[in-house]
């Protein structure tokens, strides 16, 4: 019998956190599929916001680790109904 491996999501920022988080996940067996999420993109005074280079260091974990990677464009629901 053919075993099948579990798929999970794991929520990858490109910091060192949840990339071991999902090269673990992967060490242990799992199908895992790298998202990025996109909840902010406006620069406020004093803080330009890195999401394009927090984009492109998930992405480039996700390479490493040989994982499937999306991306979730949620910027318009955070400003309805967090902000």
């Amino acid at each position: 019998m053919k075993s099948q491996k579990k798929k999970i999501y794991v929520g990858l920022s490109g910091g060192v956190d949840s990339s071991v988080a999902a090269a673990l996940l992967v060490e242990q067996g799992y199908d895992v599929t790298g998202v990025y999420m996109k909840n902010w993109s406006k620069d406020l005074p004093g803080f330009p916001c890195p999401w394009k280079e927090d984009y492109q260091d998930a992405k480039r974990v996700a390479v490493k680790l040989g994982i499937a990677f999306e991306f979730f464009d949620f910027e318009k629901e955070y400003f309805e109904k967090v902000v």
